[in-house]
């Protein structure tokens, strides 16, 4: 390739700058002589509009007491859990590992909480579905081992509770009940 002249680079550099200079001019001018776009209009949102819906979610304190109170009911029997609070879309709000808890039950308590919720029913409870209907368990994200427990208000799900890592189904939902009966409180 040719080198170029000093010359020839420093002409083809004042266009450069010469075009970028009229195109800059160019676009302030236009967006200073352009109207100012009108204010969105706000839209408001009222409980009478049939396209909202009200839900009800606990707060991240009302989860941690759920799961600490989990946490302390399976200390006192000496079992090693963990516990996962996730709400009615089954998003995790809190999820504790308790001492000494397996590697798998973190994970675990996610998938029974979500099952408790998206069904609003004890796990314990949705094996014994799987009899009429064995598909269920292939539905990605849950778990059908008992261990999970719904919270509901005024009959709707709103959260759900998860416990694994103890030595049953049972004891594990037996802890999950006692974070629900916390929320209670």
């Amino acid at each position: 390739m040719k080198k170029l002249s000093l010359r020839t680079r420093v002409v083809t550099g004042a266009v450069v700058v010469a075009a970028l200079g009229a195109g800059t001019f160019g676009a302030m001018s236009a967006s200073a002589s352009s109207p100012a776009a009108a204010p969105a209009a706000a839209v408001k949102a009222d409980t009478s509009n049939r396209n909202l819906q009200q839900t009800t979610h606990l707060t991240v304190a009302a989860a941690t007491k759920a799961a600490q109170a989990t946490l302390d009911a399976a200390k006192k029997e000496n079992q090693r859990i963990s516990v996962a609070v996730v709400d009615r879309n089954g998003n995790t709000i809190v999820s504790l590992r308790g001492d000494g808890a397996g590697p798998q039950s973190p994970e675990s308590a996610v998938k029974k909480a979500y099952t408790a919720v998206s069904w609003s029913a004890p796990t314990s409870e949705l094996v014994k579905r799987l009899e009429q209907a064995p598909n269920l368990k292939d539905i990605p994200g849950t778990l059908f081992l008992g261990g999970g427990a719904p919270v509901q208000v005024k009959g709707a799900p709103v959260a759900g509770i998860g416990v694994a890592g103890a030595p049953s189904g049972d004891l594990d939902e037996k802890f999950a009940q006692a974070g629900v009966a916390a929320l209670a409180r």
